[in-house]
């Protein structure tokens, strides 16, 4: 059995099981982190053992908090636990919603809580590699072209993010 996150069934926000959120496209909590050095994000490429979107470029770190876990102490937990990144100051900067397929018949339909993290180039990133396969820092401009022209390489939620959401998640930074 998977982990058991916040998802709406009818009107009701209730735990359920991460797997039969997808499965159903159930509409679901999740925190999104993007790491900045001025206009770079650091970028994850995902593990190839990942239940969807394997190998895929993705923002810093996205998850779903745990049943009743506050979105602030889900996304410092899990920076810490996919990229080793402890004790980096976060920003929420909104909440957004979308909806996406990802591959195997699962839908992504979340509502996310972005956060914002700026660092500099001596970050310790130490990546587990269960999650991870790759990390990389890549100008935002640079990012959006790349996810633009090659979009399979990518994330349908980076996707969206690059496309719709620049200003919310970076303020003047695109």
């Amino acid at each position: 059995m998977t982990a058991r996150i916040p998802a709406w069934v009818g009107d009701t926000l209730m735990p359920v099981d991460k797997l039969e959120v997808h499965r159903r496209g159930l509409r679901h909590m999740a925190v999104s982190v993007f790491v900045v050095d001025r206009r770079r994000l650091l970028v994850q490429q995902r593990a190839l053992a990942k239940y969807h979107t394997p190998g895929l470029w993705a923002n810093t770190c996205c998850t779903h908090p745990h049943w009743q876990e506050h979105p602030d102490d889900c996304a410092a937990r899990r920076l810490g636990e996919e990229l080793g990144i402890t004790d980096l100051p976060l920003r929420h900067r909104g909440r957004l919603e979308y909806r996406a397929e990802v591959g195997g018949g699962m839908i992504e339909h979340e509502v996310v809580d972005i956060y914002l993290g700026h660092s500099d180039p001596s970050l310790r990133i130490e990546p587990d590699p269960a999650e991870v396969q790759d990390t990389d820092w890549i100008d935002l401009d640079v990012l959006a072209g790349q996810a633009e022209r090659k979009p399979e390489r990518f994330t349908p939620w980076l996707r969206i993010y690059l496309k719709n959401h620049l200003r919310t998640i970076f303020g003047t930074l695109h």
